[in-house]
């Protein structure tokens, strides 16, 4: 082999140039970021006739409650809808872009979109960015098949099951479906179980809290509402802090006189020379 075929020879399998500049970057003391806890509870159950979204509203920076009543709840189509855990903007993006694709796609084939079709989308676009893209979703929706319900990871994986649970509250939430789903639920068993998990993800961990958001689909369309419930009510002071003047006793006083010493103003040379605009 020649050195020309050797320089265009096309290596195939991983590539590990990036772990290499990783571990240089680590030996010259360069700290690499860490991965970023965003909260969030959002769950998911089908029922009998239709699927039942739940969400909380609770949006963080960090340790800072940012928004207290975030929708979570994203439409995608009018027999499908989705709710967001992750980064704000991305989930927003993410979201729109997919549900315009979505009327696209119904306006080319003429017919309702599939709730896998969504599924297949909403997969294939976060796996090309391998999880860089901070979108975790919960996908419901009903078709022509039934009801449907996934559960789509950052990196593009995704889970088809009767509940699907996502976030950081997502452990307390699973809870609740384990002990207490079965099939063929009432619409009223479904959205009582789905009102729990996410009072489950509100009341045990930090990042999730305020309102219960819930969304109902069957095949006659969806039903938003936000609130459903306001599981996280601030408390109200019970006493009064309002002291009249001179309930406190003044132990000393010492008062002094400032005396100005020197005073000087300094003009601006000329008008050219003027360092704010005053027109």
């Amino acid at each position: 082999m020649t050195k020309d075929e050797d320089i265009d020879e096309v290596h195939t399998g991983f590539q590990f140039d990036n772990l290499a500049r990783n571990n240089m970057l680590v030996s010259r003391g360069i700290q690499m970021p860490t991965a970023v806890k965003t909260g969030t509870t959002i769950v998911g159950v089908v029922y009998k006739e239709g699927v039942v979204l739940g969400a909380d509203t609770r949006a963080t920076s960090g340790d800072l409650i940012a928004d207290k009543n975030c929708d979570k709840i994203h439409y995608m189509q009018p027999n499908i809808y989705c709710c967001g855990a992750g980064t704000a903007a991305d989930l927003e993006m993410t979201t729109q872009l997919m549900s315009s694709q979505l009327e696209l796609h119904r306006l080319n084939t003429g017919r309702q979109v599939l709730v896998r079709t969504a599924n297949r989308m909403l997969s294939q676009m976060l796996f090309r960015y391998q999880g860089h893209v901070g979108a975790a979703l919960v996908l419901g929706g009903v078709d022509k098949y039934g009801p449907a319900l996934y559960s789509i990871h950052p990196h593009g994986s995704s889970d088809y099951g009767p509940y699907q649970v996502m976030g950081s509250g997502s452990l307390a939430a699973m809870s609740v479906f384990e002990t207490r789903w079965k099939p063929d639920l009432e619409l009223e068993e479904a959205k009582l179980m789905v009102r729990d998990a996410i009072a489950a993800g509100i009341f045990n961990d930090l990042f999730s809290g305020s309102n219960v958001d819930m969304c109902v689909i069957t095949r006659d369309g969806a039903t938003h509402v936000r609130p459903y419930e306001v599981a996280n009510i601030k408390g109200k002071r019970l006493g009064k802090y309002n002291y009249k003047r001179g309930s406190t006793a003044v132990l000393s006083s010492n008062v002094k006189k400032i005396e100005i010493v020197s005073e000087t103003v300094k003009k601006t040379p000329s008008s050219t020379d003027e360092s704010m605009d005053t027109a």
